[in-house]
C-alpha cells in the first residue's frame, strides 16, 4: 500500500501558480485564480493547506457573485472567513487582518441580496520580502 504524504510547501507569491492566481484575482478573474491556487493547494500540508483553501473559497465566492449566485457567494465567504480567523495578522507574507475585515464587510451585503452597492473586492496584500518564509 502506498502512503501519500503532503509536503511542506512554502507559499511563494511571486512565482508560478500562486503568482498567476494572484494576478488573476486582482484582475477579477476569480475562477482562474481559484484554479491556479488549487493546483498548489493539492500539494500542501497544514497550516498552508487551510490557508490556501480560505483564499480559494474567497475567489470561488466572487466567481459565484459574478454569476448572480448571492447565496453561494455568501456561504463561501463565511467559510473563508471562518478559516482565516485561525491565522495570525500576517501569514506566509499575506496581510490576513485587513483581508478578514474586508471579507466581513461583504457578508451582510450579500445577505441583503437586493443590494447592488457592493464594497470593493477584498485586496490580497502580499509582502514579497516575507513570501516563502517559514512561519
Amino acid at each position: 500500500m502506498m502512503v501519500h504524504t503532503k509536503l511542506h510547501v512554502k507559499l511563494e507569491w511571486d512565482l508560478g501558480a500562486l503568482a498567476d492566481g494572484l494576478q488573476c484575482y486582482r484582475g477579477q478573474e476569480f475562477f482562474q485564480a481559484h484554479e491556479h491556487w488549487e493546483s498548489v493547494w493539492l500539494k500542501c500540508g497544514q497550516p498552508e493547506k487551510s490557508f490556501l483553501q480560505a483564499l480559494i473559497q474567497m475567489a470561488a465566492a466572487f466567481h459565484h457573485l459574478q454569476r448572480n449566485n448571492h447565496r453561494g457567494a455568501a456561504s463561501l465567504l463565511k467559510a473563508s472567513l471562518g478559516k482565516l480567523e485561525g491565522y495570525p495578522a500576517q501569514f506566509a507574507g499575506v496581510e490576513v487582518a485587513p483581508l478578514r475585515e474586508q471579507i466581513g464587510q461583504w457578508i451582510p451585503v450579500l445577505a441583503s441580496q437586493g443590494s447592488s452597492d457592493y464594497p470593493a473586492f477584498p485586496q490580497i496584500q502580499v509582502d514579497l520580502s516575507l513570501s516563502g518564509q517559514d512561519h
